[in-house]
Parts: structure tokens; C-alpha cells; sequence
């Protein structure tokens, strides 16, 4: 028989405690019925999920994170569970582990599409059945779990994370010790009744990281960040990018006598340290509201938007510039660097075509101000982040455009913008570019095929054009699919039938009136 793959050391630390697998699947937490299966108490249960975390200790928590990541219209995640977000942060940092305490099957998710992103880290796991989760057992279970793992000659961090079961049930994480062996323990929360996406949940954890390394550097002298220190002032930059994009930046600020720091979320603990000593913050991307409160601790000014476009540059070379206190005379040195090579590389990249452009990458409104500066008619864009500082300049801007802006954009908002529109290119989530599809649309997945590409300066004026203007390009193609495949069916007569398939509406009708019974019972139940 195979063996299970494993990636690192981490696989060698028993953190599974023999709890039978068969129970793990059915869980009793505060607020829940006994017996309750797991995923009846998932992220998408919401208001029963939420009253379960408070009674259970967690309003402080719950409060928090509503006032950090506001909902919209929409008060359920519509993407994959928002934890992925932090566990990617944490996978890709050097000498951390991660562990998760969740329902088996949560963990099982997030474990499988973390690896199919290219993970290639274990991932610690400590599950639970009734008996521990309402004993408290669970907690004694996680902390004998993060004791056997904490070696430092393997780790610097240990990230354990709670799941929306734990969560909701209390699990105290705060209660782990700081350090063990000189290994740091960050326990953070990431539910999905709280976190609304898992852009946002890469905020929780970077937060707690960057809060951890800001009280070590109170206390006393830290590490010295591996690599080249440069004497000039730097500018962290918040937000994952294309790798060219920081040295893009780094050539930009030039001029100025600035240099570009650390990119956060960070690849190794040391990271922090410099981040932290950075003269100003970029919030590159708008969402990171957890990480900016540290870095306002720290005595850190922050400066929104990013050096995208021609008009994108200009003006954030300008606020960066005036932050520092640079003279006239190198603001404007560093703009000239570059205005002539971004207005040629738009020039000789144009853009033609309708586009209507959504996402959760929290980049969407910077992509949308390159599209057209690219030439492109961008009527809409969605975004699936909450409204924030740091995008106002953004907006602002596509709005005096004639650019339809919404934040906390639902599933629904961006389907129906699409439909209306009718573009010749519709970028966006996976549902998204499906819908668009069968509506004989060309669509490109933003995460994989936008967001996975330059946007900054000169490099990303031109880096967009090819991959727009070659799915613009196979509309035809789009409509001739749609032609050869017209009357295949879809919903109840997906497929190729032989004949009329047997629909019996009257049974539908019957188990609506049995939903609609019981959906009046627990709404007079609340009321009581």
C-alpha cells in the first residue's frame, strides 16, 4: 500500500489523538443540539453559528471582525472557506507549521485545495468528537499537540487555527502559551460566520503575526532580517503580487532616495522585523485593516492605491513623495522616469472591447483602472472586499469614469451586471466566467489569469493586452460552441435525452410546501 505523501518534518509529530473519525463527523457545540452533524454548523449557517460563538465567550471576537471585514448583502462567504486565505499565508512562510482544528471535513478541503495550489508543507490536524469538544478536552488535545511540535530547530511560528466548529464552541486559543522552546505560538480564529472572505482571512493572520513581532521589538533587540539592509528609507508593501512587481516599485522610488521593503504577507519570520521598520506602508491592496492598526501602532503612516496606470503612478509616486517629505523637484524626477514608458507601453498595448470585471482578489479596481487606460469600456466592477480607506483614490477615479463600483459585490451582483451589459470579455470568479459561458461570452478566471500577472509601472501597462485581446478574440468561437450545443438542456434536462425526460412538477411543488412548513416553524420558534 502507498504511504500518505508528506512535505516536511511536521508529518512525523503525532497531532491526530486517536479520537475515532467515525464521531469526528458529528458535533455538539454551545447552542447546537446534541448530536448536530458538523456540517449542519458550518460557516453557512450563519445567525445559529453566530449565537452559538457568542454564548459560548466570543463576542469580543465576533464584534471585531464585524467591525474590521463589514458584511454586505450578502452575510455568508460565496467562496471557498475563508480560512484558505490565512493557511496560505502560513504555508508559504519559511520555518512555520501550521495546525487546524475544524470539522473533518473543513480540514479535509482546505488541505486538498491548499496542496492543489502548490503547498508543500503538512498541515497539522486536530480533531474532535462531542465528548472533547464540550469537556474542554479539545483544548488540553491541541495544546499537547503544539508542545510536541515545538522544535526550534524547525520552527520559528506554530499558526493554529480554529475553524468555525471551534469557534463557535469557544475553544480558547488565547490560552496557549506564547512560546514553547522558543517557538512562537500565534492562535488565531478564521470562522466563516465571521470572516467573509479568505482575502480578508490572509488579514487576520498577517495581523497577528505582525502584532506578535511588534511586541518583540518593544521588549528588546530582534534578529536582523536575512538578506541586503540599504541604507535608504523604505516602503513596505501590503499585498501578495507578481514577483516583478516590488522591483518595479523599487526602480520607481529611486529617484526619491526611497527604496522598497518587505512585502507582507512575508516568506520568514525576520521579514516582520523590517517590515516594522519601514518609514511608510502601502497598502497596495485595500483589505489588510488588521495589519494596518499594527502598523499605525508602530508610528507607521499608510498611503492607498498603487502605481498602476499612467494616472495611477503619477499620483502615487506623488503621495509617496509627500509622506516622506521629498522636495518637488524628486517627486517630479521620479514621475518623469516613468510617464513616457507607460504611455508607450499603453500605446503599443491598446485594449479594445466592453468588460465587465469582478473578483475577491481585493485588486480589482486597480485592474480596472489599467483596463482602461488600455483603451477598454469598463462599465462595471465588483469586488467582493468591503469599502475601505485604501481604494477611496480608486474609486474615486473609475467612478469619474462612468464605472459602476460595488463593494461587498454578491454572486448575484456580478451575474446580473454581466447579463445587463452583455460585454465582450467578462473577467471574473469561476461561477462568474461558467455563467458567462453558457451565455456564449468569452470569460477569464481573475485569479489565475489576471491577478497572476504585473500590474505596477511600466511592466504591467503592457502586461494585460495579449491574454484580454486573445479571449476577446474567440467570441465567435464562444458563439459557435453555444450554437452546437443548443438544445442539450440544462437543470432538470441537462444531457442528451432520448426522449421528454419525466420532470413530475407535482412532486416539487409537494416538497416546497414541506420546506416552506418548516422554514414558518423555526421562524415562529425565534419569535417565541
Amino acid at each position: 500500500m502507498k504511504s500518505e505523501v508528506t512535505y516536511d518534518d511536521a508529518a512525523d509529530v503525532e497531532v491526530i489523538k486517536g479520537h475515532p473519525h467515525g464521531d469526528v463527523s458529528r458535533v455538539a457545540g454551545e447552542g447546537a443540539p446534541a448530536g448536530a452533524p458538523a456540517d449542519a454548523m458550518g460557516c453557512h449557517s450563519g445567525a445559529d453559528m453566530e449565537e452559538a460563538a457568542r454564548a459560548a465567550g466570543q463576542s469580543e471576537l465576533l464584534d471585531k471582525f464585524r467591525a474590521d471585514y463589514p458584511v454586505g448583502p450578502h452575510d455568508k462567504p460565496q467562496s471557498m472557506c475563508p480560512a484558505f486565505g490565512s493557511l496560505r499565508v502560513g504555508l508559504r512562510m519559511k520555518r512555520v507549521a501550521t495546525v487546524l482544528s475544524g470539522s473533518a471535513c473543513c480540514v479535509y478541503g482546505l488541505t486538498f485545495v491548499s496542496h492543489f495550489y502548490g503547498a508543500r508543507r503538512s498541515v497539522g490536524y486536530v480533531p474532535f468528537n462531542s465528548e472533547t469538544l464540550v469537556t474542554g478536552k479539545l483544548f488540553e488535545d491541541i495544546r499537547e499537540s503544539v508542545h510536541e511540535l515545538a522544535d526550534p530547530d524547525r520552527y520559528d511560528a506554530i499558526v493554529v487555527t480554529n475553524l468555525c466548529v471551534p469557534t463557535a464552541s469557544g475553544v480558547p486559543l488565547r490560552l496557549l502559551p506564547e512560546e514553547i522552546n522558543g517557538v512562537r505560538i500565534v492562535g488565531i480564529d478564521v470562522p466563516g460566520f465571521g470572516v467573509p472572505t479568505h482575502a480578508e482571512a490572509k488579514d487576520v493572520l498577517a495581523g497577528a503575526m505582525l502584532k506578535y513581532a511588534r511586541s518583540e521589538a518593544e521588549a528588546g533587540p530582534v534578529a536582523r532580517p536575512v538578506g541586503s539592509r540599504t541604507d535608504r528609507p523604505t516602503v513596505a508593501l501590503l499585498g501578495e503580487m507578481f514577483p516583478a512587481d516590488p522591483m518595479m516599485i523599487g526602480q520607481m522610488l529611486s529617484p526619491m532616495g526611497l527604496a522598497a521593503g518587505p512585502v507582507l504577507p512575508c516568506r520568514e519570520w525576520r521579514e516582520l522585523y523590517a517590515a516594522l521598520d519601514c518609514s511608510v506602508v502601502a497598502a497596495i491592496h485595500p483589505f489588510y485593516t488588521d495589519t494596518v492598526r499594527e502598523f499605525k501602532a508602530a508610528g507607521r503612516p499608510v498611503v492607498g492605491s498603487a502605481p498602476v496606470g499612467l494616472d495611477g503612478t503619477i499620483d502615487w509616486l506623488r503621495a509617496i513623495g509627500d509622506t516622506f517629505g521629498v522636495g518637488e523637484d524628486a517627486i517630479a524626477t521620479a514621475q518623469n522616469a516613468v510617464m513616457h514608458a507607460i504611455t508607450e507601453a499603453l500605446s503599443a498595448n491598446p485594449i479594445e472591447g466592453t468588460i465587465t470585471l469582478s473578483g475577491y482578489e481585493g485588486s480589482e479596481l486597480l485592474v480596472a483602472r489599467l483596463l482602461i487606460e488600455s483603451g477598454a469600456k469598463v462599465p462595471y466592477v465588483g469586488t467582493a472586499c468591503a469599502k475601505s480607506p485604501w481604494s477611496a483614490d480608486d474609486a474615486a477615479w473609475l467612478e469619474a469614469k462612468g464605472v459602476t463600483v460595488k463593494y461587498r459585490a454578491s454572486l448575484e451582483d456580478d451575474c446580473a451586471a454581466m447579463e445587463a451589459v452583455k460585454p465582450d470579455l467578462a473577467i471574473g470568479t469561476t461561477p462568474v466566467v461558467q455563467k458567462a459561458k453558457e451565455l456564449g461570452i468569452p470569460g477569464l478566471y481573475f485569479t489565475n489569469l489576471i491577478s497572476a500577472r504585473p500590474l505596477m509601472g511600466v511592466a504591467g501597462a503592457g502586461s494585460l493586452a495579449t491574454v484580454i485581446n486573445a479571449a476577446i478574440g474567440n467570441k465567435d468561437r464562444m458563439g459557435k460552441m453555444k450554437a452546437f450545443f443548443e438544445g442539450v438542456g440544462h437543470d432538470d434536462t441537462a444531457g442528451v435525452w432520448e426522449g421528454a425526460p419525466n420532470l413530475r412538477p407535482d412532486f416539487r411543488a409537494q416538497h416546497q410546501k414541506k420546506l416552506d412548513k418548516i422554514a414558518r416553524a423555526a421562524k415562529a420558534a425565534q419569535m417565541i
